[in-house]
C-alpha cells in the first residue's frame, strides 16, 4: 500500500476534565505510533459549540490530527475512535497535494500575512 497524508478531526465529550482530553488524545497518538503512522501535526481547537445536539450535548472538545500512513492505519484508528465512548464524532479524510501544500502554510502562519500586506496597502 501507499503511504498517503490524512487528517481527522475528532470531537470529545464535554464532561471530561483537562488531564483526562490530554490522555484520550494521547492515546489515539499512540495508536497512530504503534501502526507505524508519523504525525505531523495535533492541534486543540478547544471547547466549541455543536452545530446540532450529539448525544443530548451541545458542545464538545475538537482537535484536529495530520498524519502519513497507509490505508490500514485509518481502519485500525477508527476502530479505536468506536470503542471508546468518550469520542462522539470524528472524520478522516484524505489529502491531496494542495491540502498538503495548504496545511502547510497555515502551520507556518502565512494565510493571513497577504491579507494584512494587501489592508496596509489600502490604508496608505
Amino acid at each position: 500500500m501507499a503511504v498517503r497524508n490524512y487528517e481527522t478531526v475528532f470531537i470529545l465529550t464535554p464532561v471530561l476534565n483537562e488531564s483526562q482530553v490530554q490522555e484520550t488524545v494521547e492515546k489515539f497518538s499512540q495508536v497512530l505510533k504503534e501502526n507505524s503512522a508519523d504525525i505531523i501535526n495535533t492541534e486543540a481547537w478547544g471547547l466549541k459549540k455543536l452545530a446540532y445536539p450529539i448525544q443530548k450535548k451541545n458542545t464538545g472538545y475538537y482537535f484536529l490530527v495530520e498524519f502519513t500512513g497507509e490505508g490500514n492505519v485509518v481502519d485500525t484508528l477508527e476502530l479505536a475512535f468506536r470503542r471508546d465512548e468518550r469520542v462522539i464524532r470524528f472524520l478522516t479524510t484524505v489529502l491531496d497535494k494542495h491540502a498538503v501544500a495548504y496545511g502547510t502554510r497555515r502551520r507556518k502562519g502565512e494565510m493571513n500575512q497577504q491579507k494584512v500586506k494587501q489592508s496596509e496597502a489600502v490604508a496608505q
